[in-house]
């Protein structure tokens, strides 16, 4: 070994022998041995290729499927929309059959009265069942959010601000107000 600068020189020094290509000497089957051992880019690439198209066939296949259910979805909520009141208007059907007996038949007017007093309690009964119910108003004090005043009545038959009269009776979907109460409302004088 020699000495240069006052550093002595190694041969092998800073190279990784393992991974060294053996030396050329113009044997060509050694090339094409160390081509065969390292796998062909080609080849790599082919399956990375086949991966994506793997992949994207699968994106495609679940867009598809969410875009199936998601218009399934809204075909459903429509159907449910369009038919929704079936019930009801099937509970409210003899009711209407008996108004139309009512109408055919030649009596007197009591029984008249007496069939449409009938007919009534099947609609009150049919719509009672549906969870509509009237509101209450006669004798109460005016409540803004289930009566509309028409009238205010001055008068010292009933206390001030509670209803006297019910023009047209108001109806509640179980918690919900469907029609406000059209009332007559007193009104003290003198105050």
């Amino acid at each position: 070994m020699g000495k240069s600068n006052g550093k002595s020189e190694d041969k092998n020094a800073g190279l990784d022998l393992e991974h060294e290509l053996p030396p050329g000497d113009g044997d060509e089957t050694a090339v094409a041995e160390a081509a065969r051992e390292a796998p062909a880019p080609e080849s790599e690439l082919q399956k990375v290729k086949a991966e994506r198209d793997e992949l994207r066939d699968r994106l495609a296949r679940a867009q598809a499927e969410f875009d199936n259910a998601r218009k399934r979805g809204i075909k459903e909520q429509q159907e449910f929309r369009d038919y929704a009141v079936a019930d009801a208007v099937k509970s409210l059907l003899p009711a209407m059959d008996s108004l139309e007996r009512a109408l055919q038949a030649k009596s007197d007017a009591t029984e008249f009265r007496n069939g449409v007093e009938l007919i009534y309690k099947q609609l009150q009964a049919a719509l009672s069942k549906l969870s509509v119910n009237p509101i209450v108003s006669e004798g109460e004090p005016f409540d803004p959010h289930y009566h509309e005043a028409i009238e205010v009545v001055e008068t010292n038959k009933a206390p001030d601000h509670h209803v006297i009269e019910e023009l047209q009776r108001g109806y509640k979907f179980k918690d919900r107000l469907l029609r406000p109460a059209m009332v007559k409302v007193a009104r003290n004088p003198g105050k």
